[in-house]
C-alpha cells in the first residue's frame, strides 16, 4: 500500500521540481483566458459583489480541476471512441464539449462587444443588474471547458515523470494547480480593473476569447491549433494599445 511519504517523495527530486515550476507557469499561462473572461462576466455585477463573484469562480475551478484529475483515467477515454460522425468528421465526448465551449465563449464574447460599441453596456447595468447566480452559473460553464484544456496538457507533459523519478505525477499536478490558482487569485482584482478601465484593452480581450472560442471549435472538429500564436498576438496587440495609451497621456498635457 503506498503511503503519503511515498507519493510526497517524488517533490524531493531536483525532476520533481523542475516539473512542478514548468507545470505551474503552464498553468497561469493557460489560466489567463479564464481570468479574462471572469474580469469581463463579473464586470456586470455591482461593485461590491464582482470580488466574491471572482474569488467563487476560481475556487470552481480549483475544484472541478481536482475532481477531473482524480477521474483522469476516465477523461482520457472521452477523446477515444467516437460516438457519433457528420460530414466525415467523428465526434466524441471531448469534441462535443469543445465544440459547445467554443460557440458559448463566441456567443458570451460578442454579445459584450455589440453592447460596447452600441454603448448599450452602461445603460443596461443601470436597469438591472445582472444576477450573481447568473455570473456564476456562466463561469462554471467555462472553467469546465477550460479545465479539460488545462488537465489534458498536464497530463501530457508528465507522462514520463514516472520512470524518472520512480513517483506518481499526480502530486505534482495537483500542487500546479494550487499554487496557479493562488496566484490567479492574488492577481484576478488588478487584472479585473485593469480591463474593465479601459475600453479599448476590454475590446482586445473580447477579441481574444473570441479566438479561443474559434480555436476549441476548430479542435472540436480535429484540427490542431498552436495556442502560443493567439497569445502572441494578444502580447502584441497589448503592447501596441499601451503604447497608444501612454501615447494619448502625454499629449493631453
Amino acid at each position: 500500500m503506498t503511503s503519503l511519504v511515498d507519493y510526497l517523495s517524488i517533490l524531493g527530486t531536483s525532476v520533481g521540481l523542475t516539473y512542478l515550476f514548468i507545470l505551474t507557469l503552464l498553468e497561469i499561462v493557460l489560466g489567463i483566458d479564464n481570468i479574462i473572461f471572469i474580469s469581463i462576466i463579473t464586470d456586470n455585477l455591482p461593485k461590491n459583489k464582482q470580488r466574491s463573484a471572482r474569488l467563487i469562480g476560481l475556487s470552481l475551478a480549483l475544484i472541478i480541476r481536482i475532481i477531473m484529475l482524480s477521474l483522469v483515467s476516465w477523461i482520457m477515454t472521452l477523446d477515444r471512441e467516437p460516438l457519433f460522425s457528420v460530414a466525415g468528421y467523428s465526434f466524441t465526448a471531448h469534441s462535443l464539449v469543445l465544440l459547445v465551449g467554443g460557440l458559448f465563449l463566441i456567443y458570451k464574447s460578442v454579445s459584450e462587444m455589440h453592447s460596447s460599441v452600441k454603448g448599450e453596456a452602461h445603460d443596461a447595468k443601470s436597469k438591472a443588474y445582472a444576477t450573481f447566480s447568473a455570473a456564476v452559473l456562466q463561469i462554471v460553464i467555462i472553467d469546465f471547458i477550460f479545465s479539460f484544456d488545462s488537465v489534458i496538457s498536464a497530463i501530457g507533459m508528465t507522462n514520463n515523470i514516472a520512470h524518472e523519478t520512480h513517483g506518481n505525477p499526480l502530486v505534482i499536478i495537483i500542487l500546479s494547480v494550487l499554487i496557479s490558482m493562488f496566484v490567479m487569485m492574488l492577481f484576478s482584482g488588478p487584472i479585473s480593473k485593469f480591463i474593465n478601465e479601459r475600453p479599448t484593452i476590454k475590446m482586445i480581450a473580447l477579441s481574444f476569447l473570441v479566438s479561443i472560442g474559434v480555436m476549441l471549435i476548430a479542435e472540436g472538429f480535429g484540427e490542431h491549433m498552436q495556442k502560443g500564436y493567439i497569445y502572441f498576438a494578444l502580447v502584441y496587440a497589448l503592447v501596441v494599445e499601451m503604447l497608444n495609451l501612454r501615447m494619448r497621456k502625454n499629449q493631453s498635457k
